[in-house]
């Protein structure tokens, strides 16, 4: 929908925002004014004005007792929307929503106004359901979690998130499922319990859909460089483990590909990696092996001798034609000897990863590539759907290429997760992203006992990551005020090498802010 002239009763940043999120959602688009000037856009615009005015009250009634904001109040929104078609004529919708109890109040009245404009918008310019509904965030498993510790049932769970949230029955009982399934991984952490990311930020080549903060691998003297940073901030983050007494309960060699580096580094880094902090609490260590032109037997030689149990192997597509498109140097023949040669190696898990949505493709190509992919029995599938991200060249150059539209998009994944429910595995982990073709998410599935303990906790964002490397980033769990803090290592190179004391300090001060000082810094205190 194209739009002329918008405006809403409300500059409040989060306001502005959710709004926003509803016109994304209906693809509804307010055009430039230039295009107005030059009269190209007339023929085109469905709307000369919309006009959105939200009017937010308070009613009385019983809430939470984390319910702190505006105590005895629910959250009330009416909404109303006029707009004007290119007829000429003026048309105005009204609808009033209330919150519950167990919400915080702000966040409640921002549930409201999604709720509202959607309603609205659906049946007014008849736009179709979103399999989602309102459902925005990047975990929606989170939101269910909380509900499970409100004491909720299973089937009241996927009841409030229908109504609440318009999801669909089967994204509401997917998710719910999902959150009942890692409720046990979930407690295997306690506050002393992390998990250990290693981000090596160079690749051999940049996909056409990447918008990773990750390098073009160069030459000795700059890898010689960035791994003298990168042993001082692993040995740092080695300090903290030790000092606090943190039991490293996964580690995750992540990127960027870190098999891109050659044979010497890759195996010093791993090693490093191994002796710093696998121990005795460790249940998992995974690398990404990502593609097949990265990987040689000496590399594969470090893995198993270094204790790696579980290795990504990631295809994206298993068509020779798209392979090309998106700027891959390999074939699907080489990912079926990757994936042997894993296999024969004794890796216990073995991932997957696919996208649904890449240029070109259609139902039949996601149907091939499952196929082959099946055939392979991989411990865990991850379906991708494609998103559109800012500095990517796909984005960049979105008139070269011809992409799925989101109706096709969402029968590929129906076909993609048949083949995966047919191959026994189950959904374990889930997120979203914006601009993802047909508006879906990205789902990971397994068979069971072989999950990710790490995909599992750095979704749901219970349990301390610490980051080492490349654009890696801290996430430090307060549990007492039940918040997560981060801290970011530089996404840009040159800044991470050049300011990797200053990213090394302000990791140990939101430990220290969070945990308090280190056992041994406080012995050594009381001595003095």
């Amino acid at each position: 929908m194209r739009i002329k002239r918008f405006s809403l009763n409300s500059d409040h940043q989060v306001i502005v925002k959710v709004v926003q999120e509803i016109l994304n959602l209906f693809k509804a688009e307010v055009l430039p004014e230039a295009e107005w000037e030059d009269g190209t856009a007339a023929a085109d615009c469905d709307l000369l004005e919309l006009r959105i005015e939200n009017h937010i009250e308070g009613v009385p009634g019983e809430t939470s007792h984390a319910q702190t904001e505006r105590p005895g109040e629910l959250p009330a929104v009416r909404t109303v929307v006029y707009y004007t078609g290119m007829d000429g004529r003026s048309h105005q919708s009204e609808r009033t929503a209330v919150g519950r109890g167990s919400e915080r109040y702000q966040a409640g009245r921002h549930r409201l106004i999604k709720l509202n404009l959607y309603h609205i918008f659906r049946e007014e310019f008849g736009f179709p359901e979103a399999p989602w509904g309102i459902l925005h965030g990047v975990r929606p498993t989170k939101i269910v979690h909380r509900m499970l510790a409100e004491g909720l049932s299973r089937d009241e769970v996927v009841s409030r998130l229908k109504e609440d949230y318009e999801a669909s029955d089967e994204k509401a009982c997917t998710i719910t499922d999902m959150a009942v399934l890692q409720q046990p991984f979930l407690a295997a952490s306690d506050e002393k319990t992390v998990s250990i990311y290693v981000g090596i930020p160079f690749c051999l080549t940049r996909c056409l859909y990447c918008s990773f903060p990750a390098n073009i691998l160069p030459d000795r003297g700059g890898i010689d460089k960035f791994m003298a940073v990168f042993r001082k901030d692993l040995m740092a983050v080695r300090e903290l483990v030790e000092g606090y007494g943190f039991k490293v309960q996964s580690v995750y060699v992540g990127g960027g590909t870190p098999t891109s580096l050659p044979d010497m580094y890759f195996e010093e880094m791993l090693h490093l990696v191994k002796n710093s902090f696998c121990c005795e609490h460790t249940v998992e260590f995974t690398v990404e092996a990502g593609r097949p032109d990265s990987m040689t037997p000496a590399k594969l030689a470090a893995m198993k001798q270094c204790g790696v149990t579980r290795v990504s192997c990631n295809p994206q597509t298993m068509q020779q034609k798209t392979l090309r498109r998106i700027g891959r140097n390999h074939t699907p023949e080489d990912i079926v000897g990757m994936f042997h040669d894993l296999r024969g190696a004794g890796i216990p898990e073995i991932n997957m990863d696919l996208i649904i949505g890449l240029p070109g493709e259609r139902v039949e190509d996601i149907r091939s590539t499952m196929e082959q992919i099946s055939a392979l029995q991989p411990d865990d599938i991850t379906l991708h759907s494609l998103a559109l991200k800012r500095g990517s060249q796909l984005k960049m150059n979105l008139q070269d290429y011809e992409l799925p539209d989101d109706e096709t998009c969402r029968a590929m994944f129906a076909v993609a997760m048949d083949y995966v429910r047919q191959a026994g595995l189950r959904p374990y982990y889930l997120y979203r992203q914006g601009y993802m073709s047909g508006q879906m998410e990205n789902v990971g599935c397994s068979r069971e006992g072989a999950e990710s303990m790490y995909n599992i906790q750095i979704m749901e964002e219970q349990q301390t990551i610490l980051g080492i490397g490349g654009a890696a980033t801290s996430k430090v769990v307060d549990f007492r005020a039940k918040r997560l803090k981060s801290a970011f290592n530089a996404k840009d190179l040159l800044t991470y090498e050049r300011d990797i004391d200053i990213y090394i300090e302000k990791r140990r001060a939101l430990l220290e802010e969070i945990y308090g000082k280190p056992k041994k810094i406080q012995e050594e205190n009381e001595e003095c």
